[in-house]
């Protein structure tokens, strides 16, 4: 009798043991130090549970608070020659152009499902990125947008530059499966506004978009932010546009005026035919020949010119 007494008396033991550890595990994730920094579980003994393999799917489980809480947090350092909001020289001309960008998108959207965008053009140098990074200021200037953009052109990654934001982390290291969502979104200013860079350089980009992880991304940050806008290779050089148009609500093209050769223009439509493609950005306009169309003003990055006129036909 004793025996089974002592066998009964440490299965009792070891199982208040475990549930001991079991209360122990999340408060050590949560837990504040008074100098306000994280007490991590592996610090009092306990082995840090991994954030990739038990979370639930993003939008299953956070709010965009929880989300702007929980991911990366490095200090931006916006270049004011590529962000007209953030120039008080350009904020007259180009910041409201891109406000009537951002309502034209917003008509659409009364008539459309449109969450997800898709910013490319159909060779390299049309000033997309611009585009991009400038359209997404100017929606998480309104009360309560939440604005995700990713960078998805994988071969030549520049929308952290404008944004001067870490290039990684990123979306190639999401898609190896090497980090989860939280790891790869960023927040760097105040607002609304969240980044996925492009991550570490890869040999293998396209089969990567590929891979079915892009589309799980989609889906489960879409739902928490009001716009999800990518910034996407040119069409004609490699296939990686055509992928990504296919997982997203709308695409929409860049053109530079007096630079992109019509015929290049003609065959991006042809390669994105049957994807939803919702209008053209005209990039570069000479402000005297602009008339009768809307107009949006700013710099042309990547041209290395101080001023160029951007507009939608």
């Amino acid at each position: 009798m004793s025996r089974i007494h002592e066998a009964l008396k440490k299965a009792e033991q070891e199982r208040a043991a475990v549930q001991a550890v079991d209360r122990l595990v999340p408060a050590a994730e949560t837990t504040q130090s008074p100098a306000g920094q994280s007490v991590s579980a592996s610090a009092i003994g306990v082995e840090p549970i991994s954030r990739t393999s038990t979370l639930p799917p993003l939008a299953g489980y956070l709010r965009f608070d929880d989300l702007r809480t929980h991911c990366a947090h490095p200090h931006w350092h916006l270049d004011p020659n590529v962000n007209v909001f953030f120039n008080s020289s350009l904020s007259e001309h180009g910041a409201e152009q891109f406000r009537t960008l951002r309502s034209r998108l917003y008509q659409l959207r009364g008539a459309q499902t449109l969450r997800s965008l898709l910013v490319t053009s159909s060779i390299p140098g049309e000033g997309k990125t611009f585009v991009t990074s400038n359209l997404a200021q100017a929606i998480v200037r309104q009360p309560d947008r939440r604005v995700l953009i990713i960078d998805a052109d994988l071969r030549c990654s520049r929308l952290h530059v404008p944004l001067g934001a870490p290039s990684s982390p990123g979306l190639t290291d999401y898609l190896r499966g090497e980090v989860d969502e939280i790891a790869v979104i960023q927040h760097g200013q105040e607002g609304n506004l969240c980044f996925i860079a492009g991550g570490n350089e890869v040999t293998n980009p396209s089969e990567l978009l590929s891979n079915g992880r892009m589309k799980l991304l989609l889906d489960r940050v879409t739902p928490v932010f009001d716009w999800v806008i990518l910034d996407s290779p040119p069409c004609l050089p490699v296939a990686d546009a055509s992928v990504l148009a296919d997982l997203v609500d709308g695409v929409l093209m860049i053109v530079r005026a007096a630079s992109t050769p019509s015929e290049s223009a003609q065959r991006a439509v042809q390669e994105l035919r049957g994807r939803n493609v919702i209008g053209v950005v005209l990039n570069a306009v000479d402000e005297a020949s602009a008339y009768g169309s809307y107009y949006y003003t700013g710099y042309g990055y990547g041209d290395g010119r101080n001023e160029a006129k951007t507009g939608q036909t």
